[in-house]
């Protein structure tokens, strides 16, 4: 629930997401049913829609269970379902006849003869396969319906298999990724142990065309949306349900001011700020990139506090809010708010705020979850997140360290 009030605070006019059930993100933090249901009504009271995935690929025991999981969802006054598998779909236009029905990137439509199909069988959407160019898609729109919508994938991680659809982690740990359980095994390091001289490993070279192994860059499309729009995309998609309320709040609130009309070169210093790889434009312009050097993420700014609430107090505001990694008095911190660009403040009167509720004044913020105080010059809005520059953090962190051994 954390992360879909983020994304809709910050700008989507959309979310998707998984119930505990048939979702491509087993690990994740789901919804039951109820929990959907109360989703729906927070969204739709903001004029915001809800698209169910159901997108893993479907077993004979699934397919059992999906007359009454469609209608429950349905009940739940859910806009769409995604769907990967078309006996699913074909059971979801059946017991979900008022849900919209849209085609999940995992049935890898690339062309429009596939789309039509789609289309007739009772789709209203269709997500593309992550592999489709630029000009792949405007042919589709050209030789498609115009009542068919187009979505792309326009943010996120990028998966080194066809739209998602790999056996390496079932391979190596027994975990589907067709089923919803990945274990990201094409983010691991490998080495090279040859026949004829075990337990002799020897790593893995990397030639000009790249390293050979399989870690994929992030997609990052903020630069080219009008160039998506142009091809005939109604709807681009951000990747990020397995991703923190922070990550959803800065990536959403980066398109959504493209999208209102602020110029890319002055927001794309937000994507920077989040953990990400390093970014490309995924199969867009040609093919897409692995990064063959650094391995895991990296970010600018660490995610320090949410803003719960805002009063004012002696001439000044005081903000309430929630810690999330370590921050003290006199740190400069950057608020990051919905519809606006990213601006600093200095912690004053840091107050720690127990279960007691008794103020203590204190020179750190350094219990995780806890709720604290702290005065400032500016309004900030609840719902907002206060993040540090990493290296400030780190070198606190590190001093702290020292003072301690």
């Amino acid at each position: 629930m954390e992360q879909l009030q983020a994304a809709i605070a910050f700008g989507a006019d959309a979310v998707y997401l998984a119930t505990d059930r048939f979702g491509m993100r087993a690990r994740a933090d789901n919804f039951n049913i109820e929990e959907l249901a109360h989703a729906v009504t927070f969204a739709h009271s903001r004029n915001v829609k809800i698209h169910v995935a159901c997108n893993v690929l479907m077993m004979p025991n699934d397919t059992a269970q999906l007359p009454s999981y469609f209608e429950e969802v349905q009940a739940t006054g859910a806009d769409a379902l995604i769907i990967g598998d078309i006996g699913a779909f074909a059971i979801a236009r059946e017991y979900a006849p008022k849900m919209e029905l849209h085609v999940s990137t995992q049935a890898s439509v690339a062309n429009a003869e596939a789309a039509k199909v789609w289309h007739s069988l009772g789709a209203a959407r269709v997500v593309c396969a992550r592999e489709m160019s630029l000009s792949d898609i405007a042919r589709m729109r050209q030789e498609t319906p115009p009542s068919l919508k187009i979505e792309a994938f326009a943010h996120g991680a990028m998966c080194m298999a066809v739209s998602g659809r790999c056996l390496i982690s079932s391979y190596l740990t027994g975990r589907s990724g067709n089923r919803g359980n990945c274990s990201q095994s094409c983010r691991w390091n490998y080495t090279l142990e040859e026949e004829k001289r075990p337990g002799e490993h020897f790593p893995i070279e990397q030639t000009d065309r790249g390293t050979l192994i399989m870690n994929a860059k992030d997609l990052n499309m903020l630069a080219h949306l009008d160039a998506l729009a142009e091809a005939g995309v109604d709807s681009i998609k951000i990747e990020g349900r397995n991703k923190k309320a922070f990550y959803v709040a800065t990536v959403v609130g980066a398109y959504r001011r493209v999208l209102n009309g602020e110029p890319a070169e002055n927001v794309y210093s937000e994507l920077l700020t989040i953990s990400h790889r390093p970014y490309n434009t995924g199969f867009y312009f040609g093919e897409a990139e692995q990064e063959c050097v650094e391995e895991g993420y990296t970010k600018q700014t660490v995610h320090v506090a949410d803003v719960i609430d805002c009063s004012t107090h002696a001439g000044a505001y005081l903000i309430t809010a929630r810690c999330r990694n370590r921050f003290s008095e006199r740190d400069t911190v950057e608020v990051l708010a919905p519809n606006s660009p990213a601006n600093t403040l200095q912690i004053k009167n840091l107050c720690w705020i127990p279960e007691n509720g008794v103020s203590t004044p204190v020179p750190t913020a350094n219990r995780s979850c806890n709720i604290y105080t702290f005065e400032a010059m500016q309004a900030i809005q609840p719902g907002s997140f206060l993040r540090m520059r990493t290296e400030n953090f780190f070198s606190e962190v590190c001093t702290e360290n020292a003072s301690q051994s």
